[in-house]
């Protein structure tokens, strides 16, 4: 039996030197090949989604997982590995929540606990290769489409599988297609939404970068459906695998006849031509991301137009997201009911998201719906980072909200997030420790709407501002408790009057960290300190001669060597050389750092 070698080649692993990994294990491969007893073929990949423990290297069919890779390792999995089918030790995972090495990455509570249907082949394929997407199934599914399907049929067929929206809005998939097909106006558009712009989010750039022929039959798909024969697929500019290996995958799917004039012999014509984005964050919404394709400055319109009906360029227009594009062949092959029996009651199907923060397990993953947050953050995600206790969650990126340990068994779907003051949003987790402060939470995405805002309505240019302000002087140790009320007045008033999405739901962070973290803000206003210690004006760093052992990795750690002391006498922290950054107290192993209230303000 023929050997495979899986190498992580995703943005992720490459910015570790995955790339070097994968072409010495290349070399070495063909070096060797005449002392093997069984042929090896070696793939550079997407994502394997485990990013904190990349590069990863899989072998097949041994099932065999190693982690951290660097190119030196590359003869010993060969030589070992390979050539006398030795496991090697030092290379395996390190499963968090189970203490120990596996051999194989499905061993480990990171991937047994996942549902994979968007990312089905990610890791899987070499995503520059057609040919490994076909021999997946890849495009079957259009196959199926083209013969056996009349365009109603498939609009019934996504409808009844209850498929929604996964770039934040949740709206019905199946809806949307029907409402566009019923108007006869032409031409139509299909959109791919790949302007993926929440901090810390990449579930959309790792599908383009791992599984893009999946994205290109989605769209393909749709357009038989609404009969559309013109696409477009909008890429972050800062995405430029994503951007490399879309070009290759339409290029190769226009050579095998998937794409253009005529496809499959069906008489259906459809293409697809990439537009890249400016980095605007707002071109993430629907519309402003029409206007950015029309080349016209990226600015949204009122809703009561739909897009369906009036969108890029006056015409019908269908715009879904990547992750939403990737699930329609897996519906189209194994139908409506299949998709039916994952997920809940009104979130049918599964949901990627990019774990990161202070957990373990920094990735990516693709859960059932209605699994809960604690499973998520603590199975898949193998807990706190140095077991710290947990403070927060935030889902659904910037204008996401902030999520308290006690809700923490709340149900991941769009229903019950949106309840809890949050969303599901495009698939941001960003995970919280007991030193994160969340005035400063709030103040940072505030911060970063304001400065993404187009400006256009007045209620989020100006409103959006002014909660800046107001928290920018809570974090400084200048507010008063009369600030919180006129903070949640404008909340409500943004959220109201604001012409898009951007707007409406930027007020979700102050609010959900107002709702359940209230103590912490009246903490920064009456007692002029910050809990967690993060606001440096309002924290002072000392250590407790009591509990000081005069170990001194406290005064290694010190940037600014504030910190002394010598053996037998308790170290002490210099206030005029302290940059407050907070290091003493992370790598303090006996909790003697603490936090003191400040004199002055």
């Amino acid at each position: 039996m023929n050997r495979m070698v899986y190498v992580c080649c995703g943005t992720g692993c490459l910015a570790n030197n995955s790339m070097d990994v994968y072409k010495e294990l290349k070399r070495l491969i063909e070096k060797h090949e005449a002392n093997a007893e069984v042929k090896t073929y070696i793939k550079a990949t997407g994502c394997n989604g485990l990013c904190e423990k990349g590069p990863l290297v899989k072998i097949q069919p041994d099932n065999i997982c190693y982690s951290k890779v660097k190119a030196k390792d590359a003869e010993e999995i060969v030589v070992r590995t390979l050539l006398k089918n030795e496991i090697i030790d030092r290379l395996l995972i390190f499963d968090t929540t189970k203490g120990k090495r596996v051999i194989s990455h499905k061993d480990t509570d990171f991937y047994n606990y996942q549902y994979k249907i968007a990312l089905r082949n990610i890791g899987e394929i070499d995503p520059a290769n057609i040919e490994d997407y076909m021999e997946r199934d890849g495009y079957k599914a259009l196959a199926k489409v083209l013969e056996d399907m009349t365009p109603e049929d498939v609009i019934t067929e996504i409808e009844k599988s209850g498929l929604r929206g996964r770039g934040g809005g949740g709206f019905p998939t199946g809806r949307k297609w029907r409402q566009c097909a019923g108007f006869d106006n032409f031409p139509k558009y299909v959109i791919c939404n790949g302007d993926e712009g929440d901090p810390g989010a990449f579930m959309d750039r790792s599908i383009m970068e791992g599984d893009p022929s999946t994205v290109i039959e989605g769209m393909t798909i749709c357009a038989y459906a609404v009969k559309s024969n013109r696409g477009f697929i909008y890429i972050r500019d800062e995405y430029s695998l994503a951007l490399k290996n879309m070009k290759t995958a339409l290029k190769q799917a226009r050579i095998k006849g998937f794409l253009g004039k005529n496809i499959m012999d069906s008489g259906f014509d459809f293409d697809i031509e990439i537009v890249r984005g400016g980095g605007a964050f707002v071109c993430g919404e629907s519309t402003a991301l029409m206007q950015s394709i029309e080349g016209n400055v990226g600015e949204p319109r009122a809703k009561y137009i739909h897009s369906v009906e009036i969108g890029l360029w006056g015409q019908p227009t269908i715009l879904n997201n990547v992750e939403t594009w990737a699930n329609i062949p897996e519906i189209i092959i194994k139908g409506s009911e299949w998709f039916n029996t994952i997920g809940t009651a009104n979130s049918k199907g599964t949901k990627v998201f990019s774990l990161v923060g202070k957990v373990k397990n920094t990735g990516l993953v693709e859960i059932p719906m209605g699994m809960n947050l604690r499973d998520l953050i603590f199975k898949i995600g193998g807990g706190i980072i140095k077991d710290k206790k947990f403070k927060a969650v935030q889902t659904g990126g910037p204008s996401g909200g902030c999520i308290p340990e006690s809700l923490l068994d709340i149900p991941v779907d769009f229903d019950s997030l949106k309840k809890a003051g949050s969303m599901m949003g495009s698939g941001g987790i960003i995970v919280m420790d007991e030193r994160t402060c969340m005035v400063d939470v709030a103040r940072y995405y505030i911060n970063f709407l304001s400065e993404e805002s187009c400006g256009k309505c007045v209620a989020c240019r100006e409103g959006i501002k002014r909660m800046l302000e107001i928290l920018t002087d809570i974090c400084n140790g200048k507010g008063t408790e009369g600030d919180l009320n006129i903070l949640e007045d404008l909340c409500h008033t943004v959220e109201s009057a604001s012409l898009c999405g951007l707007g409406k739901t930027a007020p979700n962070p102050v609010l959900t960290t107002l709702k359940y973290f209230r103590d912490e803000y009246l903490a920064h206003i009456n007692d002029k300190k910050c809990p967690a210690g993060v606001c440096r004006n309002l924290t002072v760093f000392k250590i407790d001669k009591d509990l000081c052992t005069s170990c001194g990795v406290c005064a290694k750690n010190c940037p600014s060597s504030a910190i002394t002391g010598q053996k037998s006498v308790p170290y002490s922290i210099d206030q005029s050389l302290c940059i407050k950054c907070g290091n003493c107290m992370e790598v303090c192993r006996f909790n003697a750092v603490k936090i003191e209230r400040e004199a002055k303000v």
